[in-house]
């Protein structure tokens, strides 16, 4: 991969954040840019934690195939064997499949396509009033489906809080204890957690983004401050490696749901497929171009992506909402995309 003028592309886009590149455990490029507060001006760095937004499905889809493989949980089974949604809209005939592939045809809590917005939805609920994964359930459990189950594929954020539910359940363990003990400890993730962003936890870059007026508007109140199944772990940029190549070494799922996860199981579109929470970007043959998941929220945007033929594992965090978008799509393009 050519990496010259990337440190300068990063100045002129005055880029906040995080960058790394590897193939296997070299290093390829990495930088770091901005200030993880602009209440203080403290500048990140590569040990900088970041809000991994979306990316955290990625946990929670091998949390889930964990307890599949130990017999716990069936991916063909309905998710109310698993949790208590009698007098809900959710269909019996939803599955944790359906669920982590994005067809189970659940309406989402605030479904961004419709223009349906997050403002509107936390303006009648306090964002911190929904601090574990049972306290997402009255958002979503109530609206009318989009799609009768396994019909259609469209992303879903609160699929996986039913998923992380099923899994509090038949672990008996919060959601982010268990993906702290099972999934960040075992490969040595030791930078990363769920942090509540009201508490002064170290390292943790705060989320920032410039309004029209040009003044800043911190992150705090726009979603629930602690990370849950569908978002919100922190993690730095070589913890989100070392899962991916964690993954990849059959550290965290035995072999028959390590090849599972890194399998496309439902199209999106003509170009992208979806996983277990991996997208994949798929070349004309039908081969894997590359997999990845990204994620956005105010003040927080990033990807973490493999390339397959060139054997390159890409992380770009950002503490801003539109931060890692022009970066994605710089290292794409010289990838060949």
């Amino acid at each position: 991969m050519d990496t010259n003028g990337l440190d300068d592309f990063l100045d002129e886009n005055h880029f906040s954040g995080v960058v790394l590149v590897k193939r296997g455990n070299s290093t390829i490029f990495e930088a770091a840019r901005g200030l993880a507060t602009q209440r203080w001006g403290v500048a990140n760095t590569l040990d900088t934690r970041f809000d991994t937004a979306a990316i955290t499905k990625l946990f929670t889809s091998v949390a889930v195939l964990q307890q599949v493989a130990e017999g716990t949980l069936d991916l063909e089974t309905s998710i109310h064997h698993y949790v208590d949604l009698e007098r809900t809209t959710i269909s019996p005939k939803v599955t944790l499949l359906h669920l982590l592939t994005h067809t189970s045809g659940i309406a989402d809590d605030a479904d961004e396509e419709a223009g349906e917005k997050y403002d509107d939805l936390f303006s009648h609920r306090p964002t911190y009033s929904i601090m574990e994964t049972k306290d997402f359930l009255p958002q979503f459990a109530y609206k009318e489906p989009v799609a009768p189950p396994g019909v259609e594929c469209s992303y879903c954020n609160v699929g996986y809080v039913l998923a992380g539910l099923a899994l509090e359940k038949v672990t008996g363990t919060s959601y982010r204890q268990y993906v702290f003990d099972e999934v960040f400890t075992k490969v040595g993730m030791l930078a990363s957690g769920f942090y509540d962003r009201r508490d002064a936890a170290p390292n943790v870059a705060e989320g920032w983004d410039r309004r029209d007026d040009g003044t800043w508007v911190e992150n705090i109140y726009a979603y629930p401050p602690i990370g849950s199944p569908d978002g919100g772990a922190h993690a730095t940029a070589a913890d989100l490696v070392r899962f991916l190549q964690a993954v990849r070494g059959g550290e965290l799922l035995n072999a028959e749901y390590t090849e599972e996860f890194f399998t496309p199981q439902v199209e999106h579109d003509e170009a992208t497929w979806y996983g277990f929470g991996l997208e994949f970007d798929m070349n004309d043959d039908g081969s894997v171009r590359s997999y990845f998941k990204d994620g956005v929220n105010p003040g927080a945007s990033g990807i973490l992506r493999y390339y397959v033929a060139e054997n390159l594992d890409i992380v770009v965090l950002s503490n801003a909402e539109e931060g890692a978008w022009s970066v994605i799509r710089e290292l794409d393009e010289r990838l060949g995309g």
